[in-house]
């Protein structure tokens, strides 16, 4: 005879608890990009940007993190891609494509290299148009947000 011990479990300890506005711990961090493969760093801040490096992710919630990204323009691309790989834009007028090499935009905007490939990297809706706010990309090392105290992260620690 097998005497079985029933155990009464309390259904409401174990909730889904699902991060909002008030419960994000958004921090600011920095990011020096010298050195760094342009399409790696990306990857990573987005992931820090998306939150999704946080026990507390959310998908739907703005709960990733301030990212400062130094040196913007020693950033490195892998390969001959500085040369070969093509940016199209188009002014809206007929006959408006443009197109730029990495080289031509690290001559005249450096930072734009690394934003476009960060934004590539997050959600095309009213969120990442959110969280792409929350990218600072700096040329140099100076930058204007020491008043947050922001705490330098090392990109090769992230998964």
């Amino acid at each position: 005879m097998v005497i079985q011990k029933i155990i009464k479990v309390d259904t409401l300890s174990y909730k889904t608890l699902s991060a909002n506005k008030a419960t994000t711990n958004k921090e600011w961090v920095v990011v020096d990009a010298e050195g760094l493969v342009l399409g790696r760093m990306a990857s990573k801040v987005a992931k820090i940007l998306r939150g999704k490096n946080k026990a507390s992710f959310t998908p739907h919630i703005d709960c990733g993190d301030y990212v400062i990204v130094i040196n913007a323009e020693k950033v490195v691309l892998s390969g001959k891609k500085m040369s070969d790989k093509i940016y199209i834009r188009h002014t809206g007028y007929p006959g408006g494509q443009r197109k730029q090499t990495p080289t031509d935009i690290l001559a005249k905007y450096p930072e734009r290299l690394v934003e476009k490939a960060v934004k590539g990297m997050l959600p095309k809706n009213r969120l990442g148009r959110r969280l792409f706010t929350n990218l600072h990309v700096v040329i140099g090392v100076e930058h204007k947000f020491e008043a947050q105290k922001p705490k330098v992260v090392d990109l090769n620690t992230i998964k």
